[in-house]
């Protein structure tokens, strides 16, 4: 064994506590961490020969790296759907890296039983049907991928042919019929082989980012018969604006089509009894996306991808060695996503749910909601601000006076807060997104006075 590497597994309790003791400083300084460190950051160093240890190379990282690292887990990083890392869900991270189970087969593990356990919460937690079963993925995309996967293979079926085994082109013409999708459904549709150009955007409904129906109803009857995709809204980017789930997936009395909603973030409205109305009628979609590192928060590389049609999932995703068996019975994950070698990502999430149930995540969804409220009040005070209202959930979307991205930029040097900029309406505007289970009206009280600081 290399001399470095036996040295550290006979200091490895000592070296453990000295990297939570790193862990702690960061995790107790969080809350007063600058939240966007800015540039310069270190050049590249040259590749390490003999090493360093691991106690050298944790003197390093706190050294020239951990400075220049994003506080996006503390209360006020309000930039992209960004969540922390609840308590339960970090130990939950740490114990995944300890155990490093490659979650693909349940033959030499209970970490796949763990899995299914955990999607089976996730399920009953959105309000979705028993019919639907689900994997853990990456992220959104990779969640949108996957669904569009399936919803391509049902697309073939329609027209009696396997998708997997002929190609795309076997499909011939087909549209995706979208309102205001997320930027990952075009990336989908690209990776898919089906092509950006899929894509086609219908109208909102007048001041609104949710799809006219009416409009939906006239694409669906161009179709003649011929089945289509839908992708439906559980919470736009911008305003968090939500499809009429449940008048959609009743247009498939009449039309056929393939539902799949994107519900990364939004589909946490379940948790608020005053918002659980915007996902009605999710139980009734064919796929459903849902990112758990948003409004779980629970950490990064952490989604779960929902579908009805299991036999098509595993028809696009199957492994074919021989070493890993046929897919019968409850299939193993690794015939159902992209991947094959996966880490146990379920784990941090069941910590969370064991640790704080239902009842401990719909807190954090039902304060970070009154504290995007909050902000939007006290913005519309600033003279010049423009607050796109209604503020349907935890997103805050407004405009400012002036240069737009000089704002965005000024408001991070601060320190204080990360916000991103975006376009709505034609024009330049900013978003506050709230997902973090730390954020106080402390907090807000801070985000809106840098927000003040630099537009005075």
């Amino acid at each position: 064994m290399h001399p470095r590497l036996a040295h550290d597994l006979a200091a490895l309790p000592e070296l453990l506590e000295n990297t939570r003791g790193l862990a702690e400083q960061v995790l107790a300084g969080l809350g007063d961490r600058p939240v966007a460190p800015h540039p310069p950051f270190p050049a590249p160093d040259p590749l390490p020969g003999g090493g360093a240890g691991l106690a050298g190379a944790l003197e390093k990282f706190a050294q020239r790296w951990e400075p220049g690292f994003s506080g996006s887990a503390g209360p006020r990083y309000l930039g992209f759907v960004t969540g922390g890392t609840t308590p339960a869900a970090l130990a939950g991270d740490w114990l995944t890296g300890v155990f490093d189970q490659n979650n693909t087969s349940g033959a030499d593990t209970s970490a796949v039983a763990l899995e299914r356990e955990t999607v089976g919460w996730l399920r009953e937690l959105l309000g979705l049907s028993p019919e639907h079963t689900g994997a853990f993925v990456a992220g959104a995309t990779a969640s949108n991928f996957t669904g569009l996967a399936i919803a391509r293979e049902w697309l073939g079926e329609q027209r009696g042919v396997r998708v997997g085994q002929s190609g795309v082109a076997a499909l011939g013409d087909f549209e995706v019929l979208s309102c205001t999708p997320h930027a990952s459904i075009p990336k989908a549709l690209s990776m898919l082989g089906a092509g950006r150009d899929r894509l086609r955007r219908l109208p909102a409904q007048p001041g609104r980012e949710a799809v006219d129906l009416g409009a939906l109803r006239a694409a669906l009857e161009e179709q003649q018969g011929r089945p289509a995709i839908v992708v439906a809204n559980a919470g736009t980017v911008n305003t968090t604006d939500f499809d009429d789930l449940r008048a959609i997936a009743a247009m498939r009395a009449e039309f056929p089509f393939w539902l799949h909603v994107d519900a990364a973030f939004g589909g946490f409205a379940a948790l608020s009894p005053g918002h659980a109305h915007l996902v009605d009628g999710i139980a009734e979609a064919d796929s459903v996306c849902v990112d758990l590192h948003k409004w779980l928060n629970v950490p990064y590389d952490a989604a779960v991808q929902f579908s009805r049609r299991r036999d098509l999932q595993v028809a696009v995703f199957q492994n074919s060695a021989a070493y890993l068996g046929v897919p019968e019975g409850e299939p193993d994950f690794l015939h159902l996503t992209p991947d094959n070698s996966r880490r146990l990502r379920a784990l941090a999430a069941w910590f969370s749910l064991t640790a704080y149930g239902v009842e401990g995540h719909r807190d954090i969804v039902t304060r970070n909601i009154a504290s995007a409220r909050a902000l939007a009040g006290k913005l519309a005070t600033l003279q010049g601000v423009r607050v796109f209202e209604p503020v349907r959930l935890n997103v805050v979307c407004f405009t400012v006076p002036g240069d737009t991205l000089r704002v965005v930029r000024a408001i991070a040097e601060t320190g204080e807060a990360f916000l991103t900029p975006t376009v709505h309406e034609g024009g330049p505007a900013i978003r506050a997104a709230f997902s973090n289970w730390r954020t106080t009206d402390a907090d807000v009280d801070r985000v809106f006075a840098a927000v003040r600081k630099v537009l005075t």
